[in-house]
């Protein structure tokens, strides 16, 4: 494939974060450099990826809003996320993969 062409989002494993005002923690499923976040709750979502476990996340951190997708290039060595809600609960999504097109 030429420069600069667009490889479309390949999954390779989803994990759901039960997400509240208080911070989730979940280790990522699956392989890639791409991690893809949905928040599924009805407020904005703040998350943080790395490699360590135990991330903690702000509301200072990457928001997604309500009902929204993110596909993030994080790299080979992210293998767990840190989630929060800005208000109430709710479910939130990181899918590991490779592509850069969702």
């Amino acid at each position: 494939m030429s420069t600069g062409a667009n490889q479309p989002f390949r999954p390779a494993g989803t994990v759901a974060a039960s997400a509240s005002t208080t911070v989730a923690n979940v280790a990522l499923a699956g392989g890639g450099a791409a991690v893809l976040v949905y928040n599924s709750s009805a407020t904005t979502a703040f998350f943080r990826l790395g490699a360590a476990t135990g991330l903690t996340a702000t509301t200072s951190d990457t928001p997604v809003p309500p009902g929204a997708r993110m596909l993030v290039d994080a790299g080979p060595f992210v293998r767990n996320a840190a989630v929060v809600l800005s208000a109430g609960t709710g479910t939130v999504y990181f899918t590991l993969g490779d592509g850069d097109t969702y």
